[in-house]
């Protein structure tokens, strides 16, 4: 039950992150970057829920699957065409792991607003998921996943200017100050520091 409860916060913790995307950027009209905190523990926050009780799978290498693979392999099998996302990470050559792949789609779903979009498609289909995450998952619980789909809904009005071809992130998410980030995006009027 404590997981259970972890789960809950975890889902009530993003509506509230949200929240304050919301507040802090959309009602001042400003992009959210790389440097934004909000940004951060929302990313971290919905990993974790694409994570919590997926199912363990292994490639013909042997490398564990992630929540990447379920995602480029249900929207390969539903669309006719490949998904332009899907089509971006694959040429992202940099990225090794499907953590680091997967962080990268979830910042392109951001970039040009299909995060909901997206997430909704892959996630329709109650069988497919079932082969993917146990039961326990929030996106097999159709009241907990349409209450999460209704805040993610909400990011579609936000806009977010983040770097598309990161090779940090198999590491870790992105961290760094909204000043830093605006400087090196361009945002200021400050020289651009090279890194």
């Amino acid at each position: 039950m404590a997981c259970d409860r972890e789960l809950l916060r975890v889902i009530k913790d993003l509506k509230s992150t949200v929240d304050e995307l919301n507040k802090n950027y959309q009602q001042q009209g400003l992009p959210v970057t790389d440097g934004s905190q909000e940004l951060q523990q929302f990313c971290a926050q919905l990993e974790f829920l694409l994570q919590y009780d997926m199912k363990e799978k292994r490639s013909l290498l042997g490398q564990r699957k992630d929540y990447w693979d379920f995602l480029c392999r249900v929207l390969t099998k539903l669309q006719s065409h490949t998904h332009a996302g899907v089509q971006h990470i694959a040429s992202l050559d940099k990225l090794k792991t499907a953590v680091g792949k997967g962080r990268a789609f979830i910042r392109y779903c951001l970039v040009h607003q299909q995060l909901a979009d997206t997430l909704q498609l892959c996630f329709m289909e109650p069988e497919i998921t079932s082969e993917w995450y146990y039961a326990r998952s929030p996106f097999l619980d159709q009241k907990l996943w349409l209450d999460l789909l209704g805040s993610l809904y909400e990011l579609d009005g936000i806009a977010f200017h983040l770097a598309l071809c990161r090779a940090d992130l198999d590491a870790a998410w992105p961290m760094g100050s909204e000043l830093e980030t605006q400087i090196i995006m361009g945002v200021t009027k400050e020289p651009t520091r090279v890194h």
